[in-house]
Order: C-alpha cells, then structure tokens, then sequence
C-alpha cells in the first residue's frame, strides 16, 4: 500500500499493468478493491446492499463494477440487465468462453458497469468440481479488468458453497449485511470462521470490511436490542449506519433501478448515501 498524500491512500496491486484504460489518481495505475457481500442466509438485505453500494460509489465518481456471481441474477435485474447476452456472463468466463473484459455491460448509470449473471451459474459447482485451482477461478477472471475499476463490488449466493468461497478468495475484504433478528445472527459464526478459513487457506489479505444493519425497524424494541447485541461484540467493525426497512427500497429492483434512480429522496436513499460516505471514509483510513 502507498500512501500518495497526508490523510489519502491509494492502494497499488502488482496485477494492475500500465494501460491505457487503466484507471489513475495521483498519475499512478490504480487496481480496484474487490468487496464480497456475503451471507449464508437470505434475506438480508445483501443483493439490495451490493446494488446501492455500487451506485452510490459511481455516484461519486468512482468507477465500479458489480459482479453478479448469484444464479438468481437479482443484481443483474436490479440495474435494469433483465435479458443479458447469453453467451456474455460470468457462467462463461467460469466456462472459459469468454472472459471480463468481453462480458462487462454498462449501465444506466453513469460509472457503474456490470458482469451479470446466467441462471447456467446454478450448475457451476458442480462443473468447477475437479478443476485445479477450483476456489480461485473469479480471481482469475477479475484479474486483467481490476486496473479499470475503482472497486468491485461481488454479490454472492446465500449460501458458503464455492460460488462464495470463490468470491471469498478473490476479494480483499467481506461486507456482511445482518437484518437485526436474532435467526439473521445464528449463521454469524459459521460465517465468520469460514471466513477465517478462506483466510489461513486460500487467501492471507483477507479482512472483514464491516457489518451493516439492515431492515432496521426504529419503533421495534427487538431490533434495538440485537443491534446493541451485534455492537458489543463485534464493536468498530458495525458500521454506525442503519439501513431501515423501506418500501421504496423494496419496490425499485423490480423497475430494473437502484434507489438513487427510483426514488433518491427517500429514507433509503439518505441511508445509503450515508452508508456510501461512511465506507468510503473507513476504506481511505480517515
């Protein structure tokens, strides 16, 4: 890591080459931290995370890229990529068909690119089985398009199989989204030690970017207490945003739109703009 000024990082991977889309601050060759949202179990907030996250950054001009490595393909949908091309999609980059650079389509939003989904991902597991180097597949295919990205935000199934564990193996760090119910929190430490797992095994640089409260209900006592619950144990790494429960939130990925697109007055869009500030804050080390 190479700190270009006073209170401002930039962090430079040796993977990132010299090239002319490369993406430069401080006249340097940037390559993109990889961000995994990952939790085993559904519903949690953690495909309406990655998609307002990712939107949120591009935003504020950072470049982005959001990887749909979900066979649902709730991600690809939710930014409008309802019919993707069937022969340009991350199934065909673990396939080998094509790769990133071929498959990376843009959105409507200025900044933000994505890698969809194929609902053939479903099968990948069980394709992947008997290849060498089977956990480090997305690692390899994310590799020649990182130096073009500010970040890349992986949305993962809500499972620990090896769709996750690749996304686990490739990131730099893990953002967990937890909904505040004490259910959301019994999968915590299985998560965490696979987490440690990945870590000690495949991948050493791996940390856990930080837990966000979803879903938060102000007016139910319980949500208060499972959040204090979550910040005692866990401490600085829950972020101090909450996202709440928010219709507008809810209804905009079935219009194919992220928040700041469908309704960016709303209380979902002010808590995310927060969250979006809050990271970017935490992620630069001020």
């Amino acid at each position: 890591m190479k700190k270009s000024s006073p209170g401002k990082r930039i962090v430079v991977y040796s993977c990132c080459e010299e090239s002319t889309r490369a993406v430069r601050e401080g006249g340097k060759s940037v390559c993109a931290k990889v961000v995994v949202l990952a939790n085993q179990k559904g519903g949690v907030g953690k495909t309406t995370t990655a998609l307002n996250l990712a939107a949120v950054l591009a935003a504020k001009r950072k470049k982005v890229l959001l990887v749909d490595s979900d066979p649902q393909g709730n991600a690809s949908s939710g930014v409008g990529m309802f019919n993707a091309d069937p022969d340009k999609n991350i199934y065909q980059c673990y396939m080998r068909a094509s790769d990133a650079a071929e498959s990376i389509q843009p959105t409507n939003l200025k900044n933000l690119s994505v890698l969809p989904a194929s609902i053939d991902l479903v099968g990948v597991e069980v394709e992947l089985i008997d290849r060498d180097n089977r956990e480090k597949q997305l690692r390899s295919i994310l590799r020649p398009v990182r130096d073009q990205f500010h970040y890349i935000i992986v949305d993962c199934p809500p499972s620990l199989g090896l769709l996750t564990i690749n996304g686990l193996t490739a990131a730099d760090s893990v953002l967990i989204p937890l909904q505040c119910e004490y259910f959301a929190m019994e999968g915590l430490a299985l998560l965490v030690e696979t987490i440690r797992k990945v870590k000690k095994t495949l991948n050493p640089g791996l940390y856990i970017e930080g837990l966000l409260l979803t879903m938060f209900d102000r007016r139910n006592r319980l949500t208060h207490l499972v959040a204090e619950e979550i910040r005692a144990h866990f401490g600085n790494q829950v972020y101090k945003t909450v996202i709440p429960r928010n219709v507008r939130l809810s209804e905009s990925p079935s219009h194919g739109k992220t928040i700041l697109e469908y309704d960016k007055n709303s209380t979902g869009a002010k808590a995310f703009i927060q969250f979006g500030n809050e990271f970017l804050r935490r992620s630069k080390g001020d």
